[in-house]
């Protein structure tokens, strides 16, 4: 980890261990230096709306935001008036906790400042963020009991912070008071900004506060991530910077805020996003946190973080709960049955994939902070099993450890989820779902989502779609993966049904999954004009050539001629989402010798890819894959570069965690600790023959024949037989 204000930066290709010392950090560790000024200062846009039905995803029109819907809605309010007014549990108990609560009393005047400084000589944050608690607390009280003593207080708190206030400064942990503290400021004024108490022109005043002091220092850390290499920063930041941004989006009507905060989720930089945060899932969909070898009290607060994004995005209308198969849910499986112990009292064990960034390399699960008990669960409990119906039982297991939860207490977090999260159990039945099939090492490996009040899962195979179905493992517990092998290569259908105490659930959706090899994609460049290069399989994965190229007498038949300058060719999205296992396997015939061409790059930019180049600034042939840019990059090296002026036939092949690189039908490297694979890669956009996701790379300059994608991995005398075909 790096000194506070050191700034950092990982060359694509060598990282230079010079300054790159260790130094005890504060609460949430990584911290680099100032970046940009950030954007101008903005103005409230306009005077709170009072409600109304929220935009769902894929509309054009512009968003209505409702009030209040930050981490809670009108509805969520009535819930909670009627459980504790019926004195039902677990909501009394949370109750109680809140009314019992120092922080939560009338008569303690606030204590604003007008420079709030987080950094390593001088933290006075601890001022505000009680503050903060305060607030939150008295506006929970007002709503749930009436009483508007506890509205005018909150009213007092809020009015006197946003009149005195002007900066947040300090080290690079300002952008993580930005982050934290601002999410919660907005919270708590989202839900005072219903109370006719609270003058409009103080409301105002707040949301100018929102956006002149912690809006520019949270957009400003997603710009340039405060100038160091993308890998630096843990997810923690980014996740309460997004947070903070769709916050004030809602308190301040701001639709270019919110989707600023949404995308950047879905498909920004750093390691807060939703792919990068939950850095692998394991089979059985256990989701290893990003910071899950460094130690566990950030891994819990990144659960509450990532929590409350979701919370937030869905009461106005966002599924991101859902988004990539519940990735979320995953993780958060992962953080809390690592901060749990079994029936013997020994930690649970669980699967570990190294991580790596520009500090660090983490080869196992970290037990520093074990066990952190935050109270942050409730609401990730409450969500996926009493909204949704699906299993979560290690996060069921945190919430029983944890509850009732009560006060935030160090400021990472508001607390009282047991009071505002719980729900009554999901009423209904669901089927398991999210199933999944890779065809990995020579066997079939399922995961899926359960039913939260499952006893047991049961496993069916059939070779048609639609059955019959036949069981192929059945009294499944604690676990959602099983792995079938021993079938010939062929198409098979599984589906998966739950045991409850009402009998068997129905069945999942069915999942078609292909054992064995087979071509998945070829294009054999035999055209002579036009644009296309035809996909033979007829799967559907035609190429397109792009800025020229041109059709040329090649190895057998024609090729394509790439020339160095612009021209390659692109496979349609998310050209290799579907392979586990696969072989890759061309022909080509490389004119110039370039460090760093391509023969082929299937990424969606530099952070997620898997390439192939001829020659490497080392001089050798090398394949390389990695979810977590050029720092986390697995690869395959050769002893030699690619040869020029000549026909050669090159293939990899990954089977299982064995990658084998092959040129003329020759084994020129292999790597039997491989753990990334095509599908893990997400969703991609740019698949390219000739072209590298680094737009500083040169341009293939040569030609490309029969250039085929297999499902499942060739051996090595299938590679000879296309070599000598």
């Amino acid at each position: 980890m790096p000194n506070n204000d050191q700034k950092f930066s990982l060359k694509r290709r060598s990282i230079c261990a010079t300054g790159l010392g260790l130094a005890a950090l504060g609460p949430l560790g990584l911290a680099g230096c100032g970046g940009d000024a950030g954007p101008a200062a903005l103005d409230a846009a306009g005077a709170a709306k009072a409600g109304g039905a929220p935009r769902r995803q894929g509309a054009t029109t512009a968003r209505t935001f409702v009030h209040p819907g930050l981490l809670h809605t009108e509805a969520d309010f009535t819930r909670m008036r009627a459980k504790v007014a019926a004195g039902a549990q677990p909501w009394t108990q949370g109750w109680n906790a809140l009314t019992s609560n120092g922080r939560s009393q009338l008569g303690t005047p606030p204590r604003p400042l007008v420079t709030v400084t987080r950094s390593a000589t001088l933290n006075n944050t601890p001022q505000m963020y009680i503050d903060i608690a305060r607030t939150y607390q008295m506006a929970l009280r007002w709503k749930v009991s009436g009483d508007t003593a506890y509205a005018d207080q909150a009213v007092v708190f809020l009015n006197q912070w946003s009149s005195t206030m002007t900066t947040l400064t300090g080290n690079a942990d300002r952008f993580l008071a930005a982050g934290i503290y601002g999410y919660q400021w907005a919270n708590a004024a989202e839900i005072m900004r219903t109370y006719s108490g609270w003058a409009a022109a103080d409301l105002a005043r707040f949301q100018s506060l929102m956006l002149n002091v912690f809006y520019p220092l949270c957009h400003q850390f997603l710009v340039t991530h405060n100038d160091a290499d993308i890998t630096n920063y843990w997810a923690n930041w980014d996740q309460c910077t997004i947070a903070a941004i769709l916050a004030i989006g809602v308190l301040c009507d701001r639709e270019d805020l919110y989707d600023e905060a949404m995308n950047y989720y879905k498909t920004g930089a750093g390691n807060g996003t939703s792919q990068q945060a939950v850095y692998y899932v394991h089979p059985g969909n256990l989701g290893q946190w990003q910071e899950s070898g460094r130690d566990q009290g950030h891994c819990t607060l990144g659960v509450g973080l990532a929590a409350s994004f979701c919370e937030m995005a869905w009461n106005q209308g966002d599924d991101v709960y859902s988004l990539d198969n519940n990735r979320f849910l995953a993780g958060a499986e992962y953080v809390a049955k690592t901060n749990l112990t079994d029936a013997n009292g020994a930690y649970y064990t669980l699967p570990f994939a190294t991580y790596k960034n520009v500090n660090v390399t983490q080869p196992g699960l970290s037990s520093a902070g074990r066990v952190s008990v935050r109270p942050v669960w409730a609401m990730v409990l409450n969500h996926y099993a009493n909204r949704k119906g699906l299993a979560a039982p290690y996060c069921a297991l945190q919430v029983a450890q944890v509850a009732p939860e009560g006060d935030g207490g160090n400021g990472d977090q508001l607390g009282f989820g047991t009071l505002t999260f719980s729900r009554d159990p999901y009423a209904g039945g669901v089927a398991p779902s999210g199933l999944t099939a890779w065809w990995s090492g020579g066997q079939m490996v399922l995961s899926w989502w359960g039913c939260a009040n499952a006893t047991g899962y049961t496993v069916k195979r059939a070779t048609a779609a639609g059955g019959p179905y036949t069981t192929i493992a059945s009294g499944i517990t604690n676990l959602l993966t099983y792995t079938d092998s021993g079938m010939a290569p062929g198409a098979y259908y599984y589906v998966v049904t739950a045991q409850t105490p009402t009998g068997d659930s129905a069945p999942s959706a069915a999942k078609m999954a292909m054992a064995g090899t087979g071509l998945h994609t070829r294009l054999m460049m035999n055209e002579t004009s036009g644009t296309t290069a035809a996909d033979a399989t007829g799967n559907g994965h035609a190429g397109t050539l792009v800025n020229g190229g041109a059709w040329v007498a090649g190895r057998s038949g024609n090729a394509l001629q790439l020339d160095g300058v612009n021209d390659y060719v692109a496979l349609p999205q998310d050209a290799v989402a579907d392979l586990a296992d696969f072989t890759i396997a061309a022909w080509v015939y490389w004119d110039a010798s370039r460090n760093w061409a391509r023969v082929f790059d299937f990424g969606s930019g530099t952070g997620h890819y898997m390439m192939l180049t001829p020659r490497t600034n080392g001089g050798v042939i090398r394949f390389g894959i990695t979810t977590d840019y050029g720092v986390g990059e697995q690869g395959i090296t050769g002893t030699a570069a690619l040869p020029t002026g000549q026909w050669v036939h090159v293939a990899v092949t990954l089977s299982g965690a064995t990658g084998t690189l092959y040129v003329n039908g020759a084994v020129a490297g292999s790597n039997t600790a491989m753990f990334h694979a095509p599908f893990r890669l997400g969703s991609t956009n740019q698949n390219w023959i000739g072209r590298s996701q680094y737009a500083a790379d040169p341009y293939f300059n040569g030609k490309i024949d029969d250039f085929r994608i297999y499902r499942g991995a060739l051996t090595a005398a299938e590679v000879t037989a296309l070599v000598n075909s």
